[in-house]
């Protein structure tokens, strides 16, 4: 019962300060809301489930390695924002085509991103039902994404995003909330002498090839980049550097309170399994963290429904409205939904930006290299090499 009171005081100290003048008033804060309400959305659900199942003890290298390719990534974006601004990217030239490239990726991206939101959103939307099978989380996710099209192809998403700062602000309370139930359920552990190093399920390629089809659970610092017409370049470029701090401070905590308190088995690893290993720890986690998953998925799918709309209509010189890309973006959702299973999608929508962040290193690494800057073109030619690989290996959890 104590435990559920400071959780709950957490919870709501947090979500004060949020929303206090000083914070809330933060042009840096405002701008990092979109890429943290991305990073920390869905892959703060799954994460810790999947690599403590998979890499045991070995599980916060994993997700260190993981914010670290972000952040690396994150560096190739920002470089091209720079080149951009300083006329280095001429607007005819081989890199601008290949910027082009890019954003038709990423607007397929957000198109499986969406997917992947409210396949989540179905899970954990029956979670804590009596039915809480498969089938229901999938009807519940194709009625979510026919209300997202009829909200789109009628009205338009203005009404809804508003919802992106509430979302962020309850996310961030709740997470910070579950930290303190794991930090003193670890605590108890380890004064008992109760940790547990688990050996990993996975080594070698496979375990790499894991990795590579979860970078999706990393992603959305990207759209620091595509605020243009609310910050100016240095607060978007802060925002994306902030934001990957933030979301990497966050995830580490989160996964070594987390990977060393679970028997390896004892509990089925699944879409919605962080609902059943929070239930140990205190009986009020789920219910916020359902809370919180509802709020998140929806809000994020709305933003990226958004924004692959604008963004192919952009491209498109008009010739594709956003009514014919949201419904593009419901017809392929459906399909995922009754094909594939969550942990699959994760991986098509992590080698779907892997493709993104591919293209943007190589422009990066060509942009480099005329500007002079050698080895920082070496380095962009790696993460390219990297991007690629993900691309070609990168596995789903299962396979």
């Amino acid at each position: 019962m104590l435990l559920n009171f400071a959780i709950v005081l957490t919870v709501l100290i947090t979500a004060l300060l949020l929303w206090s003048p000083r914070v809330h008033g933060s042009i840096t804060w405002r701008a990092m809301t979109t890429p943290l309400a991305s990073i920390i959305g869905s892959g703060f659900l799954v994460l810790g489930p999947i690599l403590d199942a998979e890499y045991g003890k070995y599980a916060p290298v994993v997700m260190a390695s993981l914010c670290l390719g972000a952040y690396l990534y994150g560096a190739a974006i920002r470089y091209n924002m720079t080149a951009i601004e300083s006329g280095a990217i001429r607007p005819n030239g081989f890199t601008a085509r290949l910027d082009v490239a890019s954003s038709w990726s990423l607007g397929f991206a957000y198109i499986v991103s969406v997917a992947y939101y409210l396949n989540l959103f179905g899970a954990f939307g029956v979670s804590l039902s009596t039915s809480g099978e498969p089938f229901f989380g999938q009807l519940l996710t194709s009625a979510i994404f026919m209300v997202i099209l009829f909200v789109g192809w009628t009205h338009g998403f203005k009404s809804l995003e508003h919802m992106e700062y509430v979302s962020v602000t309850a996310k961030l309370a709740i997470i910070a909330g579950l930290l303190v139930g794991l930090a003193v359920y670890f605590y108890g552990r380890a004064a008992d002498g109760g940790l547990i190093f688990n050996p990993p399920e996975r080594i070698g390629l496979s375990a790499i090839t894991l990795a590579f089809g979860l970078v999706v659970t990393v992603q959305g610092f990207e759209t620091s980049r595509y605020l243009g017409a609310d910050y100016d370049s240095k607060t978007r470029i802060r925002s994306m550097q902030w934001s990957q701090w933030v979301s990497a401070a966050i995830y580490m905590s989160y996964i070594l309170l987390m990977a060393y308190v679970f028997e390896r088995g004892e509990l089925k690893l699944t879409e919605t399994a962080i609902v059943d290993m929070m239930s140990v720890v205190a009986p009020i986690l789920p219910v916020i963290l359902v809370a919180a998953a509802l709020a998140a998925q929806f809000s994020a799918a709305v933003a990226d429904t958004s924004g692959s709309g604008g963004l192919i209509t952009e491209l498109s010189a008009n010739r594709l409205t956003p009514r014919m890309a949201y419904l593009l973006l419901t017809l392929v959702g459906l399909v995922l939904t009754w094909s594939a299973n969550v942990f699959e999608i994760i991986s098509y929508a992590s080698r779907a930006f892997a493709i993104y962040y591919t293209l943007q290193a190589s422009i990066a690494g060509i942009t480099s290299w005329t500007q002079k800057h050698r080895w920082r073109s070496f380095g962009f030619a790696a993460l390219t090499l990297l991007g690629v690989s993900i691309v070609v290996f990168g596995q789903a959890v299962g396979a």
